[in-house]
């Protein structure tokens, strides 16, 4: 049944990024690491082609660099790259909020869909605080997520998922070798989600537009332990 082997293959595909990303996020595969087709799916014990496809979408999320003759390899981001994702999420999220301040933002949060981000804003709060990155991760993702889908259009949504995918894979390598990085996990989330609650745009885009300076303050850091 040509279907059901469709629904089963893409199913596999995309389980194979998902977890090729975990394995980015995690600081498992590093940034520059060459690997091929072939060696992924020997890992997973899958055959090629799932693994191909997969491996060209994380390539399109620009989490990966492919060469036709050497396989596929993490891709580098530098500090001039997270510094743009940075802007780019501020422009996004600066134009939205002011956007909803004519708007009842209120009216936007309610029900299952608040418990949840609120949910996720206490887990990853206390895993920031805790210094705990492994933890921090998974939950930061699903909070913006979840958060965006709440104030934002779904292309929207999805376009700032992908920067914060991508801010982390290049956090990710220096926060775990600083002995000081847990002290730059940002930890604002319940207070962006206490503006939500209130209907306040503005406030929100202030308690964001603090985590944004946050993070150029750390590049800064960065930079200059660099030289």
């Amino acid at each position: 049944m040509p279907a059901s082997g469709a629904v089963t293959r893409n199913t596999l595909r995309q389980q194979i990024a998902d977890a090729l990303r975990d394995e980015v996020l995690a600081g498992r595969l590093l940034p520059g690491q060459e690997f091929t087709v072939k060696q992924i799916a020997e890992q997973y014990g899958v055959s090629a082609t799932p693994v191909r496809e997969a491996l060209v979408d994380l390539s399109a999320q620009d989490l990966l660099d492919s060469d036709q003759h050497r396989g596929f390899r993490v891709h580098q981001f530098s500090i001039a790259d997270f510094r743009d994702m940075v802007e780019a999420r501020s422009l996004i999220v600066d134009s939205v909020f002011r956007k909803l301040e004519g708007e009842r933002l209120a009216g936007r949060a309610h029900g299952a869909a608040l418990v949840s981000v609120r949910r996720r804003a206490e887990e990853s709060a206390r895993a920031a605080r805790g210094g705990d990155l492994n933890v921090l991760i998974g939950y930061d993702l699903r909070f913006w997520r979840e958060f965006g889908a709440l104030v934002a259009n779904r292309y929207v949504a999805d376009f700032l998922h992908r920067l914060r995918v991508q801010a982390w894979v290049f956090s990710v390598p220096f926060l775990r070798e600083d002995t000081e990085g847990g002290k730059w996990l940002w930890s604002g989330h319940e207070r962006v989600v206490d503006a939500l609650t209130l209907g306040d745009a503005a406030a929100a885009r202030a308690v964001i537009g603090e985590y944004d300076d946050h993070s150029l303050e750390w590049a800064d850091r960065l930079e200059r332990s660099q030289r």
